[in-house]
C-alpha cells in the first residue's frame, strides 16, 4: 500500500518504507509487539524531521510518547484511525459584575504552548484565549481579560520586551484592574520578576509571573493549576508585589508565591523548581485559600499610584568565577564596552589574585564592579580574609545576599538612569524590594539530603 507525504508526516528512509510496508498512516490507532514480547498501544505521531529515520513515535493511552526502533518491531496492527489537531479552540471570557478583574499578558513558554510535531519540540502558541480554553475554571475566579504580548521562549526575552512588558502593566493598572498575571517561560522568569520588580514600583495591585514546567500535553503538566493559583492570587490575594506563582511541593497540594527579588529556577524538570533564596515564601495559595506566611509585603490598595520606570540598558554582565579564570576575560569585557560586572564570587566573595590587576584596570576607567556570592545563601562579607579586604581596596563593591541574577537585572536598571559611578553603586546598595535583606531566616535554608539522619527523621515524620 503506497501513502501520500501526508500521510506519513516527517518520517523519511527506514522508518518511512517499514510504514509503508505496514500500512500504517500517521494518525493511525495502533497495537505494536515488540522483540521482547511488549505490547504498545496509542497513536503514531508525526516523526520529527531533525531527528533520525530509525524509529516510529507512538503516543500512548497514558499520554507520554515513545520511540519504537523499527528492527524491533515484530508486529503492527491499525484498529483505528483519526486525524488528531493540537489546537484549543479559543473561547470568550464571560464577565460577572460580582467578579474582580484580572488582566493576562501572554509572552509565550511552556504555559502557552503546544508540541511541534515536525521538529519534535514545545513551541510558543497557545493565544490567551486558548488558554482560557483549556482552563474554564478560570471564569469561576474572575472576568479575564487576555493580551498576547509576545509569543517567545523565556530565553529570548530581553531589554526590549521587559520595557514593553513594564509599560503594559503600567496601562493595565491605570484602568483599574484588581490584578494581573504574565504568562511567561520558567527559564528566565526569575530575571524577568526581578527587574519587573526595579521598573514597576509602588503597585496598587498583584502582579503575579506564572509559567509551567511540562507541557499542556502531558498528563503532568502543572500548566492549568499554577495558572488557577495566578489568577486567584491576582484577583483576591493582598500582596502588591511582582511575585511568582509555581507548584510547591511535587505534588499539586498547593502553590507558592516567591517574592520576585529572591526567586530562582533550582531544578531542571522538578514541578517544585522554584525557591525562595536568602529568605522564605510570601505565601502558599491554593483553590480556596490563602496562607500567608510573613507580615513583611506590599499590600494591595487601590489608592495607591503605580510608578513605572521602564529604563534599562544592557552593558553589563555576570562573570562566574572559578579557579583559573583569566584576567583577559575582564579586560575584554572592558575592550568591548561593558559598563558595568557582576560577579558570583567564591565563599564569601573571593576571586582568584591574578584578577587583581584587572579589575582595577577596569574600575579605574569606570566600570562598576560589584560581587555577590555562588553559594546563593549567605553575604557577601570581603572584609573576613585579606584576598577579600583586597578586592574592596582595588573598588569592588559587595551586594550582601542580592542574588546574581537579580544584581545583574538590578544593574541595567541602575545604568538606564546613571553611568555616574558613585551614583550607581549606591543605588546598587540601596535595597528597592527586599533584593538585600539584613539577615537571613533561621528556617529558610533547608537542603534533604537524602540518608542524613537529622533529614530521614524529618521527613519520615512529616512528608506525606
Amino acid at each position: 500500500m503506497s501513502r501520500s507525504n501526508d500521510e506519513l508526516k516527517g518520517y523519511r528512509g527506514l522508518s518511512r518504507s517499514k510504514l509503508t510496508e505496514w500500512g500504517i498512516r500517521v494518525w493511525s490507532d495502533v497495537q505494536v509487539l515488540n522483540d521482547a514480547g511488549s505490547m504498545f498501544e496509542g497513536v503514531v505521531l508525526p516523526r520529527s524531521e531533525t531527528l533520525d529515520d530509525l524509529h516510529i513515535v507512538i503516543k500512548m493511552r497514558n499520554g507520554y510518547n515513545i520511540g519504537i526502533h523499527v528492527d524491533r518491531v515484530r508486529s503492527i496492527k491499525e484498529v483505528g484511525y483519526k486525524e488528531a489537531v493540537y489546537k484549543i479552540p479559543e473561547k470568550d471570557f464571560p464577565r460577572s459584575p460580582e467578579l474582580p478583574n484580572v488582566t493576562l499578558l501572554g509572552t509565550g513558554g511552556t504555559i502557552a504552548s503546544r508540541l511541534d510535531y515536525r521538529t519534535g519540540a514545545v513551541i510558543p502558541a497557545f493565544t490567551p484565549g486558548e488558554l482560557y480554553g483549556a482552563v474554564p475554571e478560570l471564569a469561576d475566579i474572575c472576568n479575564l481579560q487576555t493580551k498576547k504580548l509576545f509569543g517567545v521562549f523565556s530565553e529570548n526575552m530581553a531589554s526590549r520586551e521587559y520595557i514593553i512588558l513594564a509599560k503594559t502593566i503600567g496601562d493595565e493598572i491605570a484602568t483599574g484592574v484588581d490584578g494581573i498575571v504574565i504568562g511567561h517561560g520558567t527559564d528566565t522568569m526569575g530575571h524577568t520578576a526581578a527587574i519587573l520588580n526595579f521598573m514597576v514600583q509602588n503597585s496598587p495591585v498583584p502582579i503575579v509571573v506564572v509559567g509551567s514546567q511540562r507541557s499542556s500535553d502531558r498528563p503532568s503538566s502543572d500548566a492549568a493549576l499554577n495558572l488557577i493559583h495566578a489568577v486567584r492570587a491576582a484577583a483576591f490575594g493582598n500582596i502588591a508585589e511582582v511575585q511568582i506563582c509555581m507548584f510547591g511541593p511535587t505534588s499539586d497540594r498547593y502553590g507558592l508565591l516567591h517574592r520576585g527579588t529572591r526567586c530562582r529556577k533550582m531544578h531542571s524538570s522538578y514541578r517544585s523548581a522554584f525557591r525562595t533564596i536568602g529568605d522564605i515564601p510570601l505565601c502558599i495559595v491554593n483553590r480556596d485559600s490563602f496562607t500567608y506566611l510573613t507580615e513583611d509585603y506590599l499590600p494591595r490598595d487601590s489608592q495607591r499610584q503605580v510608578v513605572t520606570d521602564p529604563l534599562y540598558d544592557d552593558r553589563a554582565t555576570i562573570l562566574y568565577y572559578y579557579p583559573g579564570m583569566s584576567p583577559d576575560l575582564v579586560d575584554a569585557l572592558v575592550e568591548k564596552g561593558y559598563r558595568g560586572i557582576v560577579i558570583a564570587g567564591t565563599g564569601l566573595g573571593h576571586v582568584n589574585k591574578p584578577l587583581y590587576p584587572a579589575l582595577e584596570r577596569a574600575i579605574k576607567l569606570g566600570v562598576h564592579v560589584v560581587m555577590t556570592v555562588q553559594t546563593l545563601w549567605g553575604y557577601a562579607q570581603m572584609y573576613v580574609y585579606d584576598t577579600g579586604r583586597d578586592l574592596l581596596d582595588i573598588g569592588v563593591v559587595p551586594l550582601d545576599n542580592m542574588l546574581p541574577e537579580t544584581a545583574l537585572m538590578k544593574l541595567c536598571w541602575v545604568l538606564g538612569h546613571t553611568d555616574e559611578h558613585d551614583e550607581v553603586l549606591r543605588l546598587m546598595r540601596h535595597p528597592v524590594n527586599h533584593e538585600i535583606t539584613e539577615r537571613e531566616p533561621h528556617n529558610g535554608y533547608l537542603i534533604l539530603q537524602g540518608g542524613l539522619p537529622e533529614t530521614e527523621e524529618f521527613t519520615k515524620s512529616h512528608w506525606k
